[in-house]
């Protein structure tokens, strides 16, 4: 038993390197290519580049071939080597669903339900209290446009009535 929890354990150099929040915890972790590691946390994902990406900013996280697709709010998506994921895939995903409140899609351009139009996301940070609205527009819908605009507003107000958020 010792020996698989040493064998599945955060190495030293990457425990040291990790700036915990008070209350914050590993959940998971996972080795690159180089043995750096990819740290789940209860409140963020540290990279191996020593930033910490708290989950309500993350966009969306996938899998492929090559490690973790990774899309941060305002950032150009980044893929980070991580050849055997083990429960780091399940911690991402379990930690980034966790902080969305609700999401949905609302057609701008017609009634039609598959029309162009915009997702509003509701996220909170784990333990947080306070509720961030995100708007992403679909390719064809003109976010600076002041009907737009006027259209968002009021499908965000019918949301946030419906949803008490």
């Amino acid at each position: 038993m010792l020996r698989w929890l040493r064998r599945h354990a955060l190495p030293a150099e990457a425990r040291d390197r990790l700036v915990l929040g008070r209350g914050e915890r590993v959940i998971a972790h996972a080795l690159t290519g180089d043995s750096a590691a990819v740290v789940a946390t209860t409140a963020a994902l540290h990279l191996p580049d020593g930033r910490r990406v708290p989950w309500e900013r993350v966009d969306h996280a996938g899998w492929n071939d090559t490690g973790l697709v990774l899309t941060v709010e305002g950032e150009p998506d980044r893929v980070v080597p991580v050849p055997e994921p083990g429960r780091l895939a399940e911690a991402v995903f379990e930690r980034v669903t966790a902080t969305i409140v609700v999401s949905r899609h609302v057609p701008l351009l017609s009634a039609e339900e598959d029309s162009p139009g915009v997702r509003l996301t509701a996220r909170r940070a784990p333990g947080g209290t306070e509720v961030t609205w995100r708007f992403r527009y679909d390719e064809g819908v003109d976010p600076d446009s002041a009907e737009t605009r006027e259209r968002t507003r009021a499908a965000l107000d019918r949301l946030r009535e419906q949803m008490g958020v």
